[in-house]
């Protein structure tokens, strides 16, 4: 006998896109009940709500992409104490056999959570490490921009007529940003490759100036704000403004998801592997996780191991028993990611009390 709606338990998957979503309700014992499609819009995501609720109780709801396209309806089911999972894209043998489209990926994403297969908790996008993300997207923009600008100007020096090359050659940026700045051009005589490179070289500078000084008014704002979100992260021997934000934008605004400092470790992916079979026992390197928080652990181990007498006795005394200097930077990354961890989920309780 069929339960009522009301009385039944469903899972629901959710396959986003930009401008719609579909979405798949399954019971709890994996029979498909509907697919629908909804508009990516704060109407679309209430109507898929009231849908959900129609068709029972949602026990979990699996979203594809919840840190893109899904962002909008997964911050929507937090607000409504709805449980968001993030599955992983459909295996491609499945899709081989039952093909691909929208309702089927969405069905698929409900079946994932019915399974509980390879799923995590997103992250909820609506506190203050969002607003650091933001912020920090902006400046590696900037700063990404500002560097190719820089590029394009060296280069054009390097095949500027003599008497511009000769001119400019030996500055150091800050003095050639000014030099070029300085530079004054006849738009009348644009045919001349001097004059032409001369308000070439005056736009790309004037562009690489102002970009430099977005990027650091952005980094002053990004420093102010982790130091008042994750002050005992930001006191963390080696790790900068920069490395910190990237820690913090990794945890995301709900750092609950991690249960331990392992699975930390396994997010910045800088815990082994374990790699073993038979006789033998073994782990290897750790290649997956996130790679900007890897970069980040190891800029400050570096900054560690160059300032910190402890960093330096330690790799002495591993050097002695042969490790590589890769090897012990390895461990080192982990040690951080522990401390690291501490000092976040600290910074975390402030927070919320």
């Amino acid at each position: 006998m069929t339960q009522p709606a009301s009385q039944q338990r469903i899972y629901c998957g959710i396959d986003t896109h930009a401008d719609t979503h579909d979405a798949a309700v399954i019971t709890d014992t994996g029979i498909l009940v509907e697919h629908r499609r909804f508009d990516a819009t704060p109407t679309g995501y209430q109507e898929l709500t009231t849908w959900m609720y129609e068709h029972g109780e949602p026990i979990s709801v699996g979203i594809e992409g919840t840190s893109s396209y899904g962002a909008g309806i997964a911050r929507h089911l937090h607000r409504h104490n709805i449980r968001v999972l993030e599955v992983p894209r459909p295996n491609r043998q499945l899709r081989r056999n039952k093909g691909k489209s929208d309702p089927i990926d969405a069905e698929t994403a409900a079946r994932a959570v019915l399974a509980r297969h390879q799923l995590s908790e997103p992250k909820h996008g609506d506190g203050p490490i969002e607003a650091i993300r933001a912020l920090r997207v902006a400046r590696s923009s900037a700063v990404k921009a500002a560097t190719a600008s820089m590029n394009a100007l060296r280069g054009l020096i390097v095949t500027a007529p003599d008497e511009l090359r000769t001119q400019l050659r030996g500055h150091s940026t800050t003095a050639l940003l000014d030099a070029c700045i300085a530079l004054e051009a006849d738009a009348t005589q644009l045919t001349d490759p001097t004059h032409a490179t001369v308000l070439a070289l005056r736009s790309l500078a004037r562009r690489t100036r102002e970009l430099l000084r977005e990027a650091s008014e952005l980094k002053r704002h990004l420093a102010k704000l982790v130091d008042e979100v994750a002050p005992r992260t930001s006191a963390v021997f080696g790790l900068g403004p920069d490395t910190t934000a990237v820690l913090l934008v990794t945890v995301g605004d709900n750092p609950g998801r991690l249960k331990s400092e392992s699975s930390f470790a396994h997010l910045c992916g800088v815990a082994p592997i374990p790699a073993s079979s038979g006789k033998t026992n073994r782990h290897r390197l750790h290649r997956g996780g996130d790679r900007c928080a890897n970069q980040a652990l190891h800029t400050g181990v570096i900054v560690r191991l160059r300032y910190s007498t402890t960093a330096r006795a330690y790799a002495d005394r591993r050097t002695s028993e042969g490790k590589t200097m890769p090897e012990i930077i390895r461990c080192q990354k982990r040690y951080l990611a522990r401390e690291v961890f501490t000092a976040l989920r600290n910074d975390y309780r402030a927070l919320i009390t």
